[in-house]
């Protein structure tokens, strides 16, 4: 097991570079020269071709394109990710306060998705064609159809100024919580909770079911041998939910302030921040590379057979 631990986490390498190369190029991306959108950002009054000169070289735009990029890679691996163009401040000091609060909406979001995905997923595949498997899937096929934004003004308007029961929007207490994660959850657990029925179902028609009920098995232990075999499936769709949900929370953190990587993008992008830019991108692209890789890693534990065939 340790040793396809290894093997994947060193072939994850080469395509964190080429990751880490397609960030480095957005800059170049621009349509405007760097330099000026720097002066641009900081509301320079006049920008001449010699003021932009000399900010090219102190950004050390002037060098060669593989020298710039090698620069920017060995400063990132140290959390160094350049200064704000708009700011002037590091961009660690933006964005890794933000990234903490969004990613503490996205572990408890996650959480919540997990528990209840499996909970109703058993549940509805026990209950095949019953009333509560009609039911909790016609719930959530209309509640995964809801836009998130349009839900959460509905809680908005209803639990925080109707009945004034939450807080409509920063992250001062645990119940901040509360509304913000219902959003984010209700969608994909509408999604999630079908695969885990969909596993288990399968799971029930195999051979080995049939032969442990046979044998004398408590209805609990085949249970939990069935639930075991579908997380085979189910374990790479919630680890991928993770960065899925870490990348989605643009309208969520805007429509309840919350001070995440969300809100900074949106600011980012439209003051032309891109060292931020960049550094959003980054993160979220090695937070699905390391995920897909951590998905792999549970899926060969739970399945032996796959460490083999590697």
């Amino acid at each position: 097991m340790g040793l396809y631990m290894v093997k994947k986490l060193i072939l994850s390498i080469p395509l964190l570079f080429v990751i880490s190369f397609l960030t480095f190029i957005l800059i170049n991306l621009s349509p405007m020269d760097p330099a000026e959108v720097v002066l641009r950002a900081q509301e320079v009054p006049q920008i001449t071709e010699e003021l932009i000169a000399q900010t090219r070289e102190a950004l050390g735009l002037n060098k060669p394109f593989l020298n710039q990029y090698t620069d920017w890679l060995l400063a990132c691996l140290q959390l160094d990710f350049g200064d704000s163009y708009v700011t002037g401040e590091s961009v660690w000091s933006l964005i890794g306060p933000a990234f903490l609060n969004t990613l503490k909406l996205t572990l408890v979001s996650s959480a919540a998705i997990i528990v209840l995905s499996i909970v109703l997923g058993v549940n509805c595949a026990l209950r095949e064609g019953t009333l509560v498997d009609q039911s909790i899937r016609g719930m959530s096929f209309l509640l995964t159809a809801l836009p998130s934004y349009w839900l959460a003004s509905i809680m908005i308007w209803y639990f925080s100024v109707k009945l004034d029961l939450l807080p409509t929007s920063g992250m001062e207490s645990y119940a901040s919580y509360i509304l913000p994660v219902t959003v984010i959850s209700v969608g994909y657990i509408g999604i999630y909770f079908r695969n885990v029925r969909s596993s288990m179902l399968n799971q029930l028609n195999e051979d080995y079911v049939l032969y442990g009920r046979a044998s004398g098995l408590s209805e609990k232990k085949i249970t939990l041998h069935i639930l075991r075999n579908s997380l085979q499936v189910a374990v790479s769709i919630f680890c991928m939910s993770i960065p899925i949900i870490l990348g989605s929370t643009v309208v969520i953190e805007n429509v309840f302030a919350w001070p995440g990587l969300g809100r900074l993008s949106v600011k980012s992008i439209l003051s032309r921040d891109f060292p931020i830019i960049q550094a959003y991108v980054l993160i979220l692209a090695v937070a699905f590379v390391l995920f897909n890789t951590v998905s792999d890693i549970i899926n060969a534990a739970l399945n032996p057979k796959l460490r083999k065939e590697f």
